[in-house]
């Protein structure tokens, strides 16, 4: 069994003995816009924007070991920048055709493992990712053309086959949106504002995310159950003003969550 943990919320105080613990805990400076995770070396990447300084950053945390090699990791471009996709320990980055456009142009390749830029292409702009690298186009160039490129220094290696460029198939599960009365358990600990939950079943585990009131204060919390008891539990949002998208995905054994915007945890399943 693990330690006990009080949860306050309001005026009451809620204790429940917690078998599992994060083995990931991040506090980031700017809020948490878009995670990728770099399934070649399980590296979860996140893009983190600061609205009022204009200033977005880009930060990395290793899913195995817990190490973070980018941290708040920037461009001179301050605030036109946003991920792309990451693989093999590299994160391409994109530009936009204007500040008031939200065409992405260009790709900024940066190795993970010593924040340096590797490669930049003012011209072209990425599509997707396969097993044999990432798929660009020159948006200057009509029709499209689709190149297959090296990720390592941004060389075009040819154009893109469908047949043997395959797209990367993906070890992250999004949760389900059951109604409550679909959720395939007897009783939940609270009655959901909205009558909807996001459910997913792994192994003996059911990891359940759900907004609640509680003294006319919308709330969105996450449960964690195993075939006898609550082995988890913690508020993601607390006095927010509508409902929130999912909070969490299961990547592999991970179960990786973001709380109030800057955080993100990870448990282990």
């Amino acid at each position: 069994m693990g330690k006990s943990s009080v949860i306050k919320l309001n005026s009451d105080i809620y204790t429940v003995m917690l078998r599992l613990k994060p083995s990931i805990d991040l506090t980031f400076s700017a809020p948490v816009w878009r995670m990728v995770i770099d399934e070649q070396t399980d590296t979860l990447f996140t893009e983190n924007r600061n609205t009022e300084n204009k200033q977005v950053t880009f930060n990395a945390v290793n899913l195995i070991n817990g190490n973070t090699p980018l941290n708040d990791f920037t461009l001179p471009e301050r605030w036109l920048a946003g991920m792309e996709a990451a693989d093999k320990g590299i994160l391409l980055l994109h530009g936009f055709a204007s500040d008031s456009s939200p065409v992405h142009k260009g790709i900024t390749a940066v190795n993970a493992s010593d924040s340096n830029i590797l490669w930049t292409d003012y011209n072209n702009t990425f599509d997707h990712l396969t097993v044999n690298g990432p798929v660009v186009f020159d948006s200057r160039i009509m029709p499209r053309k689709l190149y297959l490129a090296d990720i390592q220094n941004g060389t075009k290696l040819g154009l893109y086959n469908q047949k043997t460029d395959f797209s990367v198939k993906s070890n992250i599960v999004y949760p389900d949106i059951l109604r409550a009365e679909d959720v395939p358990f007897d009783l939940l600990p609270v009655s959901p504002f909205g009558n909807i939950v996001h459910y997913i079943g792994y192994n003996n585990y059911r990891i359940v995310s759900l907004h609640a009131q509680k003294a006319g204060n919308l709330m969105q919390l996450l449960y964690v159950w195993d075939d006898t008891m609550t082995v988890y539990e913690d508020i993601l949002n607390i006095q927010i003003q509508k409902l929130q998208p999912e909070a969490f995905i299961l990547y592999k054994k991970h179960l990786i969550y973001l709380k109030n915007q800057t955080e993100i945890k990870v448990i282990n399943l």
